[in-house]
This record gives C-alpha cells, sequence and structure tokens, in this order.
C-alpha cells in the first residue's frame, strides 16, 4: 500500500494539478490564472501563520494545565501538512490544503485522521509486535535461551 501511495502522490497528483491548471488557464486566461495561484499561496500562507500561532497557543496551555495536548498537537500537524499543500502550486492541492487549514473544517479533517489512525492501530495491535516474525518475539530471559535452534 506505501508504494501505491507514493506513486498517486508523485505522479498522479502533478498530472491531475497540471490537468486543471491548463483547463483553468484556458476558461479564464493564463494571466489570471497565475495571478490566481499566486494569491491562494499568500492567503494559504498568511492563514498558515495565524492558525499557527493560535495552535502554539493552545498547546502551550494545555501543557501549562498538565492535560495530554493530544487535539492540539493533531491540530499542529494538520496545520503543517496543510501548509505544505497550500504552498504547492495547484488547485487541488489547495482544496486539501485549507481543508487542513480552515478552523471550521480542522475538525472534520481531525476526526477523520484520528479514525483512520486508530482503526490503523487496532489493526496493527490485533496481529501483536513484529508481523515479519509471524506476530510474536520470543522473549528469552538470562541463561534460559536455547542455541540449539
Amino acid at each position: 500500500m506505501p508504494v501505491v501511495a507514493l506513486i498517486v502522490a508523485f505522479v498522479a497528483v502533478p498530472i491531475v494539478e497540471i490537468y486543471l491548471i491548463i483547463q483553468v488557464g484556458q476558461a479564464i486566461g493564463a494571466l489570471p490564472t497565475v495571478l490566481l495561484l499566486i494569491f491562494e499561496a499568500v492567503l494559504g500562507a498568511w492563514l498558515v501563520k495565524r492558525e499557527g500561532k493560535r495552535a502554539w497557543t493552545a498547546l502551550e496551555t494545555t501543557l501549562r494545565f498538565g492535560r495530554l495536548p493530544g487535539r492540539e498537537l493533531a491540530d499542529a500537524a494538520l496545520i503543517l501538512i496543510g501548509g505544505t499543500l497550500l504552498l504547492t502550486p495547484g488547485f487541488v492541492t489547495d482544496v486539501f490544503g485549507f481543508f487542513f487549514v480552515l478552523p471550521f473544517t480542522r475538525p472534520l479533517a481531525r476526526r477523520a485522521v484520528m479514525a483512520w489512525s486508530a482503526r490503523r492501530i487496532a489493526s496493527r495491535a490485533r496481529k501483536g509486535y513484529a508481523p515479519e516474525h509471524g506476530g510474536t518475539f520470543r522473549i528469552y530471559r538470562g541463561d534460559e535461551r536455547n542455541t540449539s535452534e
């Protein structure tokens, strides 16, 4: 699965982005398309800066009160990923970037990421440790190790 994800990320996404940029350029013209992409990048950078400061403040406050910062760390990660996507030229990446960065859509993204990661962790936990060794570790203590194996 990771190989497929990398192929999609590095091959399919740029092809789709180039196709959309060409289509938008044909519809509204080359200069407006370039200006739109620049505007989205500038707006995204401003938003990431603003939301990043908010996330940092929330993280500091949570730590100051001695609570676990799960939600705050998830928000910070989403803002980081969203900022990266917003600075990447293209319309598809901008849609996902804004989805991760905007304060009213970020909770939806956070829930989706948390649900995905919980499912992944649960499936790994059912398999046990060290899947390459049949799902279990053999633990040797002191002189219990049998060298004949």
